[in-house]
């Protein structure tokens, strides 16, 4: 068996990060997909993460059943805290592999957010999503795309993070403006039926302001995406201290606007 490629989560698990997933819901992460939502679906979603748009599908659904998969074992634990406090009985949270997503077993809904962009063979995940797609089911996925995020005011050292977090998330085989190449891979993958469509968050009232600087100033010095670009060379401690000063700056503007580009597809097998 040839080796599968790898899968380096470039950001790791920080409480950073988690700060950021446990964020997301649903409605800000997967309104695309929600129309297309039906009580007593079976729904498998893949990096989970912390269960929180896990849970949030969960109630669109029930009583069908979602499986939820991630390859952390401690934020599968955590997702299953998360549906637990919901008080959701019709989750299943288990360790599982993007690549072979659940073998033997079909699901009317297939999805991924933010999984591709880290993947070395984002083509072949899309195609076991598609064959763990049941006959007449969908297959949803949701990326974002790092070089069409946009800010004001022009701090110097965000233009400096995000180069810095391009060239780390490629050396470790993953594609950060993977929501631009999310229709290319779904018809490379097989689909011949996919809807393309973009959405945005955005980061402009004062809370706001606060919350995402202050979580990026965190993760630029403290996550795996810190402790990777000084093992690859590409910056020092002081170097990253400088990019977390440059987050506090542009978090401190009452003028501060940011926007998360995001790619979007949903493909029927």
């Amino acid at each position: 068996m040839p080796e599968k490629p790898r899968a380096v989560y470039t950001h790791g698990h920080h409480e950073s990060v988690l700060r950021s997933h446990t964020w997301r819901t649903a409605a800000n992460s997967a309104a695309y997909l929600l129309p297309h939502l039906r009580p007593g679906m079976s729904l498998l979603d893949i990096g989970c993460g912390p269960g929180t748009i896990t849970a949030d599908l969960a109630e669109l659904v029930a009583p069908g059943h979602v499986t939820a998969i991630d390859t952390a074992e401690g934020v599968v634990l955590q997702a299953g805290e998360t549906v637990a406090v919901r008080g959701l009985t019709n989750v299943t949270c288990e360790v599982g592999d993007v690549y072979e997503p659940d073998p033997g077993k079909t699901f009317d809904v297939v999805h991924a957010h933010q999984v591709l962009q880290h993947l070395g063979d984002p083509v072949a995940a899309l195609a076991a999503m598609r064959r763990a797609c049941a006959p007449g089911g969908l297959v949803a996925a949701r990326d974002s795309d790092f070089s069409g995020f946009t800010w004001y005011p022009e701090v110097p050292a965000l233009r400096d993070w995000l180069s810095l977090s391009l060239r780390v998330t490629r050396a470790n085989g993953g594609e950060p403006d993977a929501g631009r190449h999310l229709l290319s891979w779904a018809h490379q993958a097989g689909f011949t039926d996919v809807t393309a469509t973009a959405s945005v968050w955005c980061f402009a009232t004062p809370a706001d302001r606060t919350w995402w600087s202050d979580l990026w100033a965190d993760r630029v010095t403290s996550s795996s995406l810190a402790t990777q670009a000084i093992t690859y060379g590409y910056a020092t401690r002081s170097d990253l201290h400088r990019l977390a000063e440059g987050w506090r700056e542009w978090g401190a503007s009452p003028d501060g606007w940011f926007t998360v580009l995001h790619g979007e597809i949903l493909c029927r097998p």
